[in-house]
């Protein structure tokens, strides 16, 4: 081998050990275990700078692929993009998490916090700016945040989450059947009667136990007027003043073609 080419091997090897020295200098967690790793990383979470938090993190799930602390990270890395505002990063770490250990012990969290995700993603900046009721949003994500909820229940009927995930699913049942009457009132204003009372249908069938159920009759009552079929008319102001005889609307509070509502809105 001439001399010029072992020069150039030996300056290549070098440089490759230099180089391998300086990054391990430039990340001091390059050296640590998967214990202090875990610990340094939820140290970083702890004050809320989740940026460093999720890379050592991803670190640990890298480095130590196999061990407790990397599927602990796992759950951790979705908490802290959640924390950021990062709700799709979010659930893809939840989704990766859940198909990866279904069985793991702490696989009710990841159940809970995939419904939580959802539950508050609704909101813009906007909305956070000017508040308005959350019926009158996309309701998308509040549709999934039901089924995330109603899923953990049926899988872990008895976990910790249960409780707080019972209390959402009625308040996310209540402000779904909520969104189907201010859909179906503004069917009414536009003068779409029809789709108005198709709408009022599906809260009677689907939210039968929940307060929108008075005024999907009041909907009905107008849509029906509406349409000059006054015998159904009836039928629906029958039922209304049967079951809700202090509905706002028999009070002639309710004007025009708007349906005033029963409850005080839903707000995430």
């Amino acid at each position: 081998m001439r001399l010029s080419s072992i020069f150039l091997i030996t300056c290549l090897l070098v440089l490759n050990s230099g180089c391998a020295w300086l990054s391990k200098q430039a990340d001091p967690t390059a050296r640590m275990s998967a214990e202090e790793l875990y610990a340094t990383a939820k140290e970083s979470l702890e004050k809320n700078d989740y940026e460093v938090a999720i890379q050592h993190f991803e670190s640990l799930e890298a480095r130590f692929p196999f061990g407790r602390h990397a599927q602990q990270a796992q759950l951790e890395i979705a908490y802290a993009y959640y924390k950021s505002g990062e709700s799709d990063s979010a659930l893809a770490a939840l989704d990766r998490f859940i198909n990866r250990h279904p069985q793991h012990p702490h696989a009710d969290y990841a159940w809970y916090m995939k419904g939580l995700v959802n539950f508050n993603r609704g909101a813009s900046f906007l909305d956070r700016l000017f508040p308005r009721d959350a019926t009158e949003r996309d309701n998308r994500a509040a549709l999934q945040a039901f089924q995330d909820f109603s899923e953990l229940l049926r899988r872990y009927p008895n976990s910790r989450y249960a409780e707080d995930a019972s209390l959402r699913v009625v308040f996310l049942h209540n402000g779904l059947a909520r969104h189907e009457i201010n859909v179906a009132e503004y069917y009414i204003r536009r003068g779409a009667p029809v789709a108005a009372i198709n709408r009022a249908r599906f809260v009677l069938e689907n939210y039968q136990r929940t307060p929108a159920v008075a005024d999907a009759l009041v909907v009905q009552v107008k849509g029906y007027r509406m349409l000059g079929m006054d015998s159904l008319a009836k039928d629906a102001l029958r039922v209304l003043r049967m079951n809700y005889p202090e509905h706002a609307f028999f009070d002639g509070q309710a004007d025009g073609n708007t349906v005033r509502p029963t409850t005080t809105g839903f707000s995430l």
